[in-house]
This record gives C-alpha cells, sequence and structure tokens, in this order.
C-alpha cells in the first residue's frame, strides 16, 4: 500500500473523533485513470445496471445511478489494484480503530447528468455488516460549478460537501452518516466500497 503514514495516521485520528474523513491519492494517477476507463467502458457497453436499494434489492426512485459489482474472483487488473489497497486499509483501520473488520464489497457507480441519490444510511436493515463506506471518485478537472457532491449529515445538524475529484477517497461510518448525492452536470464515476464486519449470528 503506498498511501503516506502521515496521511493514513491522519485519516485513522479523523475516524476515531469525528467518524469520517477525506484521504487523498488512494491509488496513482495511472491506476485511477484505469478504473475511470473501465467504468466508462463499461458503461458505453451497457453493462452496468440500473441501481436497487434495500436487502431486497427492490427497484426505486430513490437513485439514479447505474452499478456493476466488482467479482469476488478474477477481478480486472485495475479492479485488483483497487482491491488491494483498500483491502490494506481495511486491515490498518481495523487494527487502530477495533472495527472487527473482515472483508470488502465494492460496485463501479454511473450517474447520469442531473441523476442523484436521496438521503440515506448505508446499513440495510437487519443487517449491521457494513461498518465503513468509501467512495472513490474516478472524474477528471472536476469543477465545484459541476455539483454532484456527496453531502453528509454531521450529528450537530450541519453538513459538509464532498466534491468528487478523481483520486479521492471519502471514508466514513455506514451507521453514524445519513448522505445523498447530489445531481451533477456531467457524467458522474465512482466506485462504492463497504468494509464489513462478521454479521450477528453469522457462522464461522
Amino acid at each position: 500500500m503506498n498511501i503516506r503514514s502521515d496521511a493514513l495516521k491522519s485519516a485513522t485520528a479523523a475516524l476515531a473523533t469525528d467518524g469520517w474523513c477525506v484521504l487523498p491519492d488512494l491509488l496513482s494517477v495511472l491506476q485511477t485513470r484505469a478504473l475511470a476507463d473501465e467504468c466508462a467502458a463499461m458503461h458505453d457497453a451497457r453493462l452496468l445496471r440500473p441501481a436497487r436499494t434495500g436487502a431486497g434489492r427492490a427497484a426505486s426512485l430513490l437513485r439514479g445511478d447505474s452499478t456493476h459489482w466488482f467479482p469476488t474472483v478474477a477481478m480486472s487488473v485495475p479492479q485488483q489494484a483497487f482491491a488491494d489497497h483498500v483491502d490494506a486499509l481495511r486491515v490498518v483501520l481495523s487494527r487502530a480503530l477495533m472495527l472487527g473488520l473482515v472483508d470488502c464489497e465494492s460496485h463501479y457507480a454511473v450517474y447520469r447528468p442531473g441523476a442523484g441519490y436521496a438521503r440515506h444510511l448505508d446499513c440495510l436493515r437487519d443487517d449491521d455488516a457494513r461498518v465503513l463506506s468509501a467512495v472513490f471518485y474516478l472524474n477528471d478537472a472536476w469543477q465545484e460549478a459541476d455539483g454532484g457532491a456527496l453531502r453528509l449529515y454531521l450529528a450537530d445538524g450541519s453538513h459538509r460537501d464532498v466534491y468528487p475529484h478523481a483520486g479521492r477517497l471519502l471514508l466514513f461510518l455506514s451507521a453514524q452518516f445519513e448522505h445523498e448525492v447530489l445531481p451533477a452536470t456531467r457524467e458522474r464515476m465512482s466506485v462504492a466500497c463497504w468494509m464489513r464486519q462478521r454479521a450477528i449470528g453469522a457462522n464461522g
């Protein structure tokens, strides 16, 4: 993992005190671009499907993105590079913050211009496996005027807007922060990821 030790310490401290943080430069510029190129090509080939919500995977008007889940085996080279870095980050954060994280799941997400995702929590009903949400952005030359921020709602009633600049990783506690994706004026690409614990009552 190539994350600078000072950035990693800062992220760990922010998660411990605030429950969220932004980590720059998880991957190299070339690795980030490879993910973006693959995501765009898959979207153009109609390999992404309209996203669904909840444990029942129901169609919903709450969200307007299309997604493609990373396979658990035989990932592409760009997907594997991302998965390796995120898994290494999972191990460090789990140990430092005693989160009990055992694995990760990820998917590409593409929002067409004007699409968004209404305010929600990432935890599924009757499923406490998701502990830490992560969003890695793939958008070159993004401007705040393009919109598309992820709006994170804080406990004091305020919010923070995180814009989807390529190479930026947003991390936050899944059960603690409601959030939404605001509409953008251009296509918006990311990798959504969840670091998970073993669900209560799970065998093994």
